[in-house]
């Protein structure tokens, strides 16, 4: 009785040692990006890139689909001449399979990137890991802390790249369509394209993380300590 009640007190004291708060975990985790700002922004901006055209193909189809259930021939005739195959009967349209198909292979050039950049951020960081796992950092500490970099870089990189989107689709369709082009849009279907596409940057960005997360969060502090750069 006495062994497990020493044992029960051990654990408790050991778990009071190595938890942190959610909020100093955050806070390291934006330091760590911080001091790796260049490597942060390479990761970024791949996802802004990739997140921007997919925001910029959704909202351009919302604002096709505008003009078209407008009724007004003439705008048929220029949506047209755009490029657009619409027939007759039809008073909508969707992304072309060859649109979805850039997009698929955009955003899996994005992911491969994340996880390649965050495996060289692990190599990097062997000795830093190392440390925290001697003074008492646990598995899943480690774990979220690259979760909580990821998740950053995604929020910031998705969003920024979803709105850039937004914008270029909709100064390219006034360009190209006059104010109409903005008049019948449908602003509320923009802000879920928009939020959608952010959506799936964050994904993205956790996704791409995973892996070298896993790899950070299993590794033996000896083998850390003793990496030399």
């Amino acid at each position: 009785m006495f062994q497990n009640n020493t044992r029960s007190n051990d654990r408790h004291h050991v778990s009071r040692l190595v938890v942190l708060p959610f909020k100093k975990s955050l806070e390291i985790a934006i330091k760590s990006i911080q001091v790796r700002f260049f490597r942060s922004m390479i990761t970024t901006i791949s996802l802004i890139l990739a997140v921007s055209f997919l925001s910029f193909t959704t909202v351009s189809t919302e604002l096709v689909n505008g003009l078209l259930s407008a009724g007004n021939p003439e705008w048929r005739q220029s949506l047209i001449r755009s490029g657009y195959d619409i027939p007759a009967d039809q008073t909508s349209v969707g992304s072309s399979p060859k649109q979805r198909w850039i997009i698929f292979l955009s955003l899996l050039a994005c992911v491969v990137g994340i996880v390649n950049s965050q495996l060289m951020a692990v190599t990097e960081r062997f000795r830093e890991i190392g440390t925290m796992k001697c003074l008492g950092a646990l598995d899943r500490f480690i774990l979220r802390l690259f979760l909580l970099e990821a998740g950053i870089q995604g929020i910031i990189g998705a969003g920024a790249g979803a709105l850039a989107g937004a914008l270029v689709a909709i100064l390219n369709g006034w360009i190209r369509y006059g104010n109409a082009s903005l008049l019948h849009l449908s602003w509320t279907q923009t802000i879920v394209s928009v939020a959608t596409a952010t959506g799936v940057g964050c994904a993205l960005s956790l996704i791409g993380v995973m892996y070298p997360a896993w790899i950070a969060a299993r590794m033996q502090p000896v083998e850390a300590m003793r990496v030399e750069h």
